[in-house]
């Protein structure tokens, strides 16, 4: 797990004119985007939740609920982030300031793995047809995502509680005025795994990116003119947008933190470049317009 990092102007080390000018200009730019993330995504999970009532219990819209659980999450944590960049102030205490910002990052992750498990359903389905739905039924996808939040409940309080953020290096951040600064935690056995994780989704994004593409020109060349009243091209074109999503989301702020990790000077940027991976919230908007999508096609 990253950390995550912003620094307020009032704590900085460097307290020059032009650094507190880039410091307000970063914090305008998350004003404007937090509050657009969490408006517009808890309206998609709201209507998301409405449309799930009457979808069938697959492995897909199992996954898909996974994802909408680990939005919902993190939306809760967002108003904090809007409180602590309007005052300039955090006074909810250091533990707290740990959650709130390790969650941006719980959410990215798990949300990345979600996809993943979406994509690859879909590709099974169409390469393998039956055999896929009868070696993997709906129980075994709950048992798995049983699994995945009890390692999640074990293993993010232990990382918090042993490794996250507690050296900080900031009087503020310990005295409880400053969060979301701990940059300077990331030491050389960290940065490594790191770089191991950043490379990883940008290339598993890609190839199934890449894979998913593919499939919906197999399905085109087959269908032509009738391809967009087929339900199997209509769940694949779904599947592509999730994938996409991760393109947009997450590789601009993957490839960015390959550089970010060997120059923590620039962590208002790799803020930003955090931030927009939140908008992956937004994700389940590719469901409104086809109430029947979940319940037919996945």
């Amino acid at each position: 797990m990253n950390s995550t990092v912003v620094q307020s102007p009032m704590g900085s080390t460097d307290s020059s004119p032009s650094n507190n000018e880039a410091a307000v200009e970063y914090r305008t730019v998350l004003l404007a985007i937090f509050p657009v993330v969490l408006v517009s995504g808890t309206i998609s999970l709201s209507l998301m939740t409405h449309i799930l009532k009457s979808s069938s219990t697959s492995i897909t819209s199992i996954a898909v609920l996974n994802l909408i659980f680990a939005h919902f999450v993190f939306l809760v944590t967002v108003p904090f982030r809007i409180y602590y960049y309007v005052t300039q102030h955090w006074g909810l205490g250091f533990t707290w300031c740990k959650v709130v910002s390790a969650m941006i990052h719980i959410h990215m992750y798990m949300s990345f793995i979600f996809y993943v498990v979406i994509l690859i359903t879909r590709l099974m389905a169409f390469y393998h047809k039956a055999e896929q739905q009868a070696s993997f039924r709906s129980i075994h996808a709950l048992l798995v995502s049983g699994v995945v939040w009890m390692g999640v409940l074990v293993l993010v309080p232990c990382i918090m509680y042993f490794s996250y953020g507690r050296d900080t290096g900031d009087n503020g951040e310990k005295n409880g005025t400053l969060c979301f600064h701990f940059g300077r935690n990331i030491k050389s056995g960290a940065k490594v795994f790191n770089y191991i994780v950043s490379m990883l989704i940008i290339v598993v994004a890609a190839v199934l990116t890449a894979l998913q593409a593919n499939v919906l020109r197999v399905l085109y060349r087959e269908h032509r003119q009738g391809c967009t009243s087929q339900q199997d091209f209509d769940a694949q074109l779904k599947s592509l947008c999730f994938a996409l999503v991760m393109v947009v989301c997450f590789i601009p702020y993957h490839v960015f933190r390959l550089h970010y990790l060997e120059n923590i000077h620039l962590q208002h940027i790799n803020e930003v470049f955090l931030s927009l991976t939140t908008f992956n919230c937004l994700d389940m908007l590719t469901f409104l317009g086809r109430r029947t999508f979940l319940c037919a096609s996945w």
